[in-house]
């Protein structure tokens, strides 16, 4: 049975304290209750996203909408939402450090361990807890734990459980801690007392849509995935839409523009986890050692990392349409050699670096190559590039 309205002021008060306690003990930064009926915005404007199309490939998103907008849709017998924020922000502003040629930009959140996993185990430990607790009270307490592996709205959660709000790049920002930071939550039977509701505090403040390179940011508060470095460079599965490649310049692996440009992140706090705080070789590692990796390679350099989620293939495609951006022909041999690999995303994308490189060995090697061409999209390349050479 749940939490009685009648018994909540004596024992909703103690177990909030429980939980607040063992999330400030595990690193967690901010913690607030939100209401599972408190989404109803979000669940609008998610509904306006998907019908303009701006999910792109991400068909999940569709498939799981009823249940994205609504909690007790996912978990009927939700009755509270417990939300969790962790930091993992980088040492400095990746809008301000050094942007050397021939060296590919990881997201900030990907330069070391998956973090999936670490707040999730953070967060079962935290729900072990509350749960033992509420038994001792003699309360039923069912929970269930999420970290961005279901179809749950963390960002308007944590809105609502009072953290922080929907910025206008559509990212989660606090007052108190920036925008640096994971969000997960616990769904629990519990009837526990909810947390006031962030308001929203960028102002007139628009740098985040101002510094976005695609313009993936059309307006305030929406965002077009299909122009979002971060999409593009992750979710999308095929070739880079060429309308885009130019603009992603030398990042391999997401995009925190929008995010470092945010004047709130003068409270951020830099990681203080060990298994967050970035791994050398994946701050700005150098182009020339990402574009010969094999498979085995690739998962051995991108252990424990989200990276590695991309797979081999999708990352060299975005290694090389960096190596495309260098204007750097001292790439050209390691390009050339990718125009033989056996996924058709790589040739495509060798493909068209070769072209910015190097156009006169482009029709050497079109010449060769491109009658035998079997896959159209590389097939594709091949002519995008001759018009281009041609006008």
């Amino acid at each position: 049975m749940n939490l009685a309205p009648e018994r909540s002021g004596e024992k909703a008060p103690r177990l909030r304290r429980l939980v607040a306690r063992e999330a400030e003990r595990l690193g967690f930064s901010a913690f607030g209750i939100a209401d599972p009926a408190a989404l109803g915005d979000a669940a609008r404007d998610l509904a306006g996203f998907l019908e303009a199309g701006h999910h792109g490939s991400m068909g999940w998103m569709a498939e799981t909408a009823e249940r994205r907008a609504d909690p007790r849709v996912l978990w009927p017998e939700v009755r509270s939402i417990l939300v969790f924020a962790f930091d993992y922000g980088p040492e400095t502003n990746p809008l301000e450090g050094p942007r050397d040629d021939g060296c590919g930009e990881i997201s900030a959140y990907a330069r070391n361990r998956d973090y999936h996993e670490l707040i999730k185990g953070r967060l079962k430990e935290i729900a072990g807890k509350l749960a033992a607790a509420a038994r001792a009270e003699g309360l039923s307490c069912d929970l269930k734990v999420f970290v961005d592996t279901a179809p749950v709205m963390e960002k308007p959660l944590a809105q609502a459980a009072g953290i922080s709000w929907v910025a206008k790049s559509t990212l989660a920002i606090s007052r108190r801690i920036g925008g640096w930071f994971f969000i997960g939550s616990i769904f629990t039977t519990l009837d526990l007392p909810f947390d006031a509701p962030e308001e929203q505090h960028c102002g007139s403040c628009r740098r985040c849509l101002d510094v976005c390179p695609t313009g993936a940011l059309p307006e305030p508060f929406r965002i077009d995935a299909r122009a979002c470095i971060s999409y593009l460079t992750i979710e999308h599965a095929g070739p880079i839409p060429r309308a885009h490649r130019v603009a992603i310049g030398d990042r391999i692996y997401g995009c925190d523009d929008c995010l470092a440009v945010c004047p709130w992140n003068r409270f951020a706090e830099a990681a203080r986890e060990a298994k967050l705080i970035a791994r050398p070789e994946l701050v700005r590692p150098r182009l020339g050692d990402l574009v010969g990796l094999d498979d085995a390679a690739f998962r051995a350099l991108f252990v424990g990392s989200p990276v590695k989620r991309v797979g081999r293939d999708r990352f060299l495609r975005n290694v090389l349409v960096a190596i495309g951006n260098t204007g750097d022909a001292g790439f050209v041999p390691a390009v050339v050699e990718r125009l033989d690999d056996a996924a058709p995303v790589v040739r495509g994308a060798a493909v068209w670096a070769l072209g910015r490189l190097d156009p006169a060995g482009f029709d050497a090697e079109r010449a060769r190559r491109a009658v035998g061409e079997t896959d159209a999209d590389v097939a594709a390349e091949w002519a995008a590039g001759a018009e281009r050479q041609a006008g």
